[in-house]
């Protein structure tokens, strides 16, 4: 059953990997994949180069490339194009033989040792896209700077073992090899072996990422593996939620580790702030004079794990092993300690004392919330800010409300993916709902809170940030939107804030297509050309007292930009190409372009001045600016309602009754009775028409989650009858809210006329909207139960699987003791009854008391009720 989550999974990839003719191209599906990479922290940014070469007769390829933000490792990408070939099987992609992939890790392998040979130097065209890696591995700063190569081969396939009677996915380890070079440093021949890792990054690796809500890969680390021997520690404290463990490690130990694991070594809190490039001038002095006192000056390490294989002998205690190795306070010691290491200097005599918890079992939550507190307090005294870099940070959860609330002016929505794979979960859970559900959110109108980081932080003047990409550049979107960036202040996430983020979204996508991608492209540097383009016009706007702001509101409304406007971006970008080459001092042109050396020479240069103060450019700064009398008009708030919760509860009540007894029935063996409390209730809450709260809310999303990580199958058992009526109702209710703001109306006035319409309609309960009005003026979103009311103007003739109550004439029911112990037995379950009604039927139903027709009458009138709220005769 696994394995047909992943082919589904791989559907998904590649029906995202289209281009506009419906071709799945290499460097879409990659660039796909590169954001769960990046989330597993095994590169630091989604943010490749493109480097694509494939020489077929010496089986020769590589399709992208980046370096690791501490500079020493080069990392490689290849794409197995076979396994995103549409017409193959799921079947023919099943893959149980490590020399499968062998062969096209070679590829890979083949092509480094003829680049760092200098064998391709002249067989490559200055103009091929490969042109600038293969000059920076085949010269000697190349050979010098990298100390590992790793190859990821990006694969559509599933490794499966094909022991038992079904495959089964199973995991291959390839082994590291070591390359030998030769090279110049210093006047110098000097050699060196690189180290050269190879990774598969296939179905069962991305699906791992997606359902675990992009959490890292847990690294362990072994002590014996890697050093040939235990690590002697003395326990410091043992507490509910964690162990303390003192040590002293050789720095030799610490430099082995960052070669092997590089930045993966370290949280994310400390991995996004330090910059590793500039090691600490201080503790490299140290190393080279007074080893022996390192760790008499050094403040030592602070590392974290959630296992530990601890070993005690003979009155000593041994740490063996760390699962989930973190280091989060002493990164920069770290990073000094090998690259001193690297330039020559002896390190033998240099140890690092070192504290180290190891957390106990708690929910993730709970774990995730002690090691950033352990990393929070232990970088106390350090710049690394408080900054929350979770998706729950408040300030995120605040855009996930708006963009569930605010319409685009041509009635539709956009899907905000605050959490890693939450889009691909609600497509998993809608069966035969999935084509509406992707409908109402193409591919277009998503984004996740990575690319939400590059888009916002692409309108101002540090482009090269988003270049970087990764954790540098989502610190700086939730350093800024959080008060604690440059500006110090508190962004205020309101309707006008979504409308320009929506707006810059546009504009950084419209300017992708407008530089293409492939044979048509402008060129190879896509990714440094559009956010360096936009940078300009921020600086001459918004960034320039000279200027008026520029009128984002204009590509909101338009939902795309103007043909003027596509033009002025077109010449934009065609000159900031030429741009990027002519001013950097290095022919890596992606690699240059995260220095800030690179803007600072374009945004002074004659030829950015020349263009905008054109006659064109002139007249399109004109057009699209804004005053402030008008900047002022948009600002002024209006009464922002918070539809999340109800949101959230409309989709509960969506599934309806039978999906949570489906899940009740299937995971009978491995529900608690606590989870079983909960469904219950959350049934009766779908009954009885109620609002969950936000701990019900978020028990039911954890329990969806499980479901998609360990019983995936149980989906394809859950019942289909859900009523979207509801989800409707809500849409509805949202449009109207959203137009009363743009044409500034009254809520009350224009529900009131709702109402009025569906009393002359004859629609039953439409007095609900004066309702829905009067607290839309107070800023209040409707309950459920209100949405169940509104319902009925939406849908007056019901469908057979609605819980809209049915129109029986009770008067005729036979009230028999079969019927009302069905009623007990019921309400036993939903609890619309209160328990002495309850009491008083059950008396009937098993023959305590006798039926009267006064008692009949009672009988029937609960017998509504229970109708009303579903209970079918």
């Amino acid at each position: 059953m696994i394995l047909e989550e992943y082919f589904n999974y791989r559907q998904e990839l590649l029906d995202q990997s289209k281009d506009e003719e419906g071709f799945v191209q290499q460097s879409l599906f990659l660039s796909q994949v590169l954001p769960s990479m990046q989330e597993a922290k095994l590169i630091d940014t989604e943010e490749a180069n493109d480097s694509y070469y494939s020489y077929g007769s010496e089986n020769m390829k590589v399709n992208a490339y980046c370096v690791n933000d501490s500079g020493e490792r080069l990392q490689l990408f290849i794409v197995n194009e076979d396994s995103i070939d549409l017409t193959k099987k799921d079947k023919e992609l099943q893959i149980s033989t490590k020399s499968y992939y062998e062969s096209q890790f070679k590829r890979a392998t083949k092509f480094l040792n003829k680049a760092f040979k200098r064998h391709l130097n002249d067989e490559i065209q200055d103009s091929s896209p490969v042109r600038a890696l293969i000059s920076q591995i085949s010269s000697s700063q190349g050979a010098h700077q990298f100390d590992v190569v790793e190859i990821f081969l990006v694969s559509a396939t599933s490794t499966v073992s094909l022991m038992g009677s079904k495959p089964q996915p199973k995991h291959i380890d390839f082994i590291s090899n070591e390359l030998k070079v030769t090279y110049t440093k210093d006047r110098e021949n000097r050699t060196k072996n690189i180290l050269i890792k190879k990774r598969l990054i296939d179905l069962n690796f991305l699906y791992n990422v997606l359902i675990s809500q992009g959490n890292r890969e847990a690294l362990t680390v072994d002590f014996e593996q890697i050093f040939g021997k235990t690590i002697e520690s003395i326990k410091a404290a043992d507490e509910k939620h964690f162990e303390s463990y003192l040590c002293v490690l050789p720095a030799k130990l610490i430099a082995t580790l960052y070669k092997e694991h590089s930045t993966r070594l370290l949280e994310k809190n400390v991995r996004s702030f330090l910059q590793f490039r500039g090691v600490n001038k201080g503790i490299r002095e140290t190393i080279r004079i007074e080893p022996e006192k390192f760790i008499a000056y050094n403040n030592g390490l602070t590392i974290t794990a959630t296992e530990g294989s601890i070993i005690d002998k003979a009155g000593k205690t041994f740490i063996s092993s760390l699962t989930d190795f973190q280091i989060v306070n002493g990164g920069q010691t770290t990073a000094t300690i090998y690259f001193t290491q690297k330039d020559g200097f002896d390190i033998s005599k240099v140890n690092v004392m070192a504290k180290i918890n190891i957390a106990k079992k708690n929910s993730d939550e709970e774990l995730e919330e002690l090691i950033t507190n352990i990393s929070t307090f232990s970088n106390a005294q350090s710049r690394v800010s408080k900054v929350d870099l979770r998706s729950r940070n408040p300030q995120l959860v605040r855009l996930k409300s708006l963009s569930e609330s605010v319409l685009t002016p041509s009635g539709l929505k956009w899907f905000f993916e605050r959490a890693k794979g939450e889009f691909n979960t609600k497509l998993r859970i809608a069966g035969s709902n999935k084509n509406r559900l992707k409908k109402e959110y193409p591919n277009e109108r998503r984004f996740s809170k990575e690319q939400l980081a590059k888009y916002y932080s692409a309108w101002g003047n540090e482009p090269y940030m988003v270049k970087k990409g990764g954790e540098k550049v989502f610190r700086l979107f939730i350093e800024e939107i959080s008060g604690e960036g440059k500006s110090k202040k508190l962004v205020e996430i309101n309707r006008v804030f979504y409308e320009d983020l929506i707006a810059k979204i546009i504009l950084f996508r419209k300017l992708e297509k407008i530089y293409g991608q492939g044979k048509n492209s402008m060129g190879q540097i896509r990714s440094a050309v559009i956010p360096y383009t936009i940078a300009v016009l921020y600086s001459y706007t918004d960034s320039s007292k000279k200027s008026r702001p520029f009128d984002l509101l204009k590509i909101w409304l338009q939902e795309g930009l103007e043909s003027d406007l596509t033009i002025f971006f077109t010449e934009l970008l065609s000159l900031m190409n030429d741009l990027i080459k002519k001013y950097s001092e290095s022919d890596d042109y992606g690699e240059y372009s995260k220095k800030p050396e690179l803007w600072t020479s374009i945004i002074g240069s004659y030829e950015i001045e020349e263009f905008m103060q054109s006659v064109n450019a002139t007249r399109i700064l004109k057009k699209y600016s804004v005053s402030e009398e008008d900047q002022k008009k948009r600002s002024i708030s209006v009464v922002e309602v918070n539809f999340k919760n109800v949101n959230d509860n409309i989709l509960v009540h969506t599934n309806g009754v039978g999906y949570y007894e489906s899940i009740s029935s299937a995971l009978t063996n491995t529900l608690t009775t606590a989870d079983e409390a909960k469904i219950s209730i959350i049934k009766s809450s779908i009954i009885n028409r109620k609002d969950l709260d936000d701990k019900l809310l978020d028990f039911e999303k954890g329990l969806i989650n499980r479901i998609r990580v360990n019983n995936p199958e149980v989906f394809d058992q859950l019942s289909s009858e859900s009523n979207y009526i509801y989800y409707d109702t809500l849409n509805s209710i949202i449009k109207k809210y959203n137009t009363i703001i743009e044409l500034e109306e009254s809520f009350v006035s224009e529900f009131d006329k709702i109402r009025e319409l569906g009393e002359h309609r004859g629609i039953e309960f439409a007095t609900v909207f004066s309702h829905i009005g009067n607290q839309f003026e107070r800023g209040v979103a409707p309950t459920v139960e209100q949405i169940y009311y509104a319902s009925n103007y939406y849908n007056k003739d019901s469908e057979p699987n609605s819980i809209i109550p049915q129109k029986i004439d009770f008067s005729k029911i036979v009230i028999t003791d079969l019927l009302m112990r069905k009623m007990v037995e019921w309400d036993s379950k939903y609890r619309v009854l209160s328990v002495k009604q309850q009491a008083y039927i059950a008396d009937f139903a098993y023959g305590l008391n006798r039926l009267t027709a006064f008692h009949e009458k009672n009988i029937r009138n609960y017998l509504e009720k229970l109708n009303d709220k579903g209970f079918k005769l």
